[in-house]
């Protein structure tokens, strides 16, 4: 289990955990909004909401997909 606090900071533990909970999703069809909501809906996330952005939102989306593609290759 992740010790790592789930903040933005923390792009691969938020990526590993999305990977845990959504394995059979389709990245090709998750939008930045969508990762936000499943992000938001966490009790356990630490940072403040307000802060995420596209930018940050996209390094978890690539860290998921670079996941992803490692486990199929």
């Amino acid at each position: 289990m992740n010790i790592e606090p789930l903040t933005w900071e923390a792009t691969y533990a938020l990526a590993e955990r999305l990977q845990a909970e959504h394995p059979e999703v389709d990245l090709e069809q998750v939008s930045l909004g969508q990762i936000y909501r499943w992000i938001a809906a966490w009790a356990d996330f630490e940072d403040d909401l307000a802060l995420a952005n596209d930018d940050i939102l996209l390094a978890v989306y690539r860290e998921w997909l670079e996941m992803t593609l490692d486990d199929q290759g």
